[in-house]
């Protein structure tokens, strides 16, 4: 089983530019099976969760081209009515959570989709039933059939107006995706609003669709008749961005962080900000030098602090274990508030072990009492149990006083490009074995 061997404890320095957003990659290359065109795609993270679903197009009978690193031009001519049908099939869709982006534009274009319960993190219950109402109340119909498939119909949706029970960010990607091919207008009220929804919207528009609301949780969507091609430009991971903060501050070393694309990270930096970490915005990219010490604020009435994540614009539940890591090293406590997700938290008995002070008070709390960098944490094995987990306890085995090793590194790889060799770049003593 491959592993990542790392010696911590030491400090790093250099410039680091973050991947394409996987998120966005994962919406964007869905929309692909919109038209018949071409499609050209840059800055797509080749990470195995993006190319396992460029791979399960190719399954479906999309022609993917890559030109060059992070650059593929997509065409989906012609749907193989029989996709659902194949092993390989089975096989992609059971490793990724994005292989449910394929629901939405396949049933507009096509008037059915297959699609199995999707693989993913096992960070706790994450229903698709926000996905099949707002397909529903299009007028496409569900229908659960063997081995775990469900089947959805819909020769020719309909636009209607619909009130979201959670703004879910793939749900409200699906439902756009299948209204944009819809006859009349669809009105999506509690919709997602992240920048993944919004570069998703662009690109759509950008192929003729007709939607306005961008940025705002009611999303208008004229549908129209066909989509043509078109090229877009993936943003830059802000996941990625917070966990490059996050191991500057932890390994107390200076970073440049650079094409940010600082408009798009909303109150990520204040986030950081509020744990003491010091930071700079030069044009796009942002500079953080050696830190010895960092505290964490208070509320203005002197309680504790709490850190909680919400759908945007609120903080991501993606970066909660960044911040949680960072906490143990700081002066002061902090509660974090994992709202989502009942089992992101269940990492932290690694960090225990580490010599972290932290109390798991229930599923989706935890405080965390700072250690003030009164000693290092120290070295351990441990296993990483999905994609953010894993790289905060990355970010703390090379902060950490002597060998680490991490198992189950293919969770990782999952969310992070090339990871091993860009972090020898900026010093980091790391290898994969």
């Amino acid at each position: 089983m491959s592993n990542f061997e790392i010696i911590g404890g030491k400090s790093l320095s250099g410039t680091i530019t973050p991947q394409g957003s996987k998120n966005e990659a994962l919406q964007i290359i869905a929309a692909c099976l919109l038209t018949s065109d071409k499609i050209e795609l840059k800055n797509v993270p080749e990470i195995t969760d993006v190319l396992n679903l460029i791979k399960l197009l190719k399954v479906l009978g999309v022609n993917v081209t890559r030109k060059k690193a992070n650059h593929f031009i997509f065409q989906a001519k012609k749907i193989d009515k029989n996709y659902f049908k194949k092993e390989s099939f089975k096989k992609l869709s059971s490793k990724i959570r994005g292989s449910i982006m394929i629901m939405g534009p396949l049933v507009s274009r096509e008037g059915q989709a297959h699609v199995l319960t999707p693989g993913g993190d096992k960070i706790g219950r994450r229903p698709l039933d926000t996905h099949f109402k707002g397909l529903e109340c299009l007028g496409a119909e569900i229908k659960i059939k063997k081995n775990n498939i469900y089947q959805v119909l819909g020769k020719r949706l309909t636009g209607k107006k619909m009130l979201l029970e959670e703004a879910s960010v793939t749900a409200t990607a699906n439902i756009i995706m299948a209204a944009t091919l819809a006859k009349g207008t669809t009105e999506i009220y509690n919709a997602a609003c992240e920048p993944y929804i919004q570069q998703l919207c662009k690109m759509l528009n950008s192929m003729g669709g007709k939607i306005s609301g961008i940025g705002t949780n009611l999303i208008k969507v004229e549908g129209v008749s066909n989509l043509h091609g078109t090229s877009h430009k993936i943003l830059p991971d802000m996941i990625e961005i917070g966990s490059w903060i996050g191991l500057a501050v932890m390994t107390q070393s200076s970073l440049t962080i650079k094409n940010c694309s600082i408009n798009n990270l909303g109150v990520i930096l204040t986030v950081f900000k509020k744990l003491g970490v010091k930071l700079k915005i030069q044009n796009d990219d942002i500079v953080i030098k050696k830190q010895k010490t960092h505290e964490i604020d208070t509320f203005m009435n002197g309680s504790i602090l709490t850190i909680s994540d919400a759908p945007w614009p609120g903080f991501t539940p993606d970066l909660i274990s960044i911040i949680l890591v960072l906490a143990t090293q700081a002066k002061g406590s902090v509660l974090i508030h994992q709202k989502m997700f009942e089992s992101r938290l269940f990492f932290v008995d690694k960090l225990i072990d580490m010599g972290a002070k932290i109390i798991l008070c229930d599923p989706h709390r935890a405080t965390v009492v700072g250690i003030n960098r009164k000693y290092s944490l120290k070295g351990t094995n441990m296993s990483s149990p999905d994609i953010r987990a894993g790289i905060a306890l990355l970010i703390a085995a090379l902060s950490a006083k002597g060998k680490s090793i991490i198992y189950n590194i293919n969770q990782i790889d999952r969310g992070y490009e090339n990871i091993v060799e860009r972090l020898q770049k900026i010093g980091a003593n790391i290898k994969r074995n």
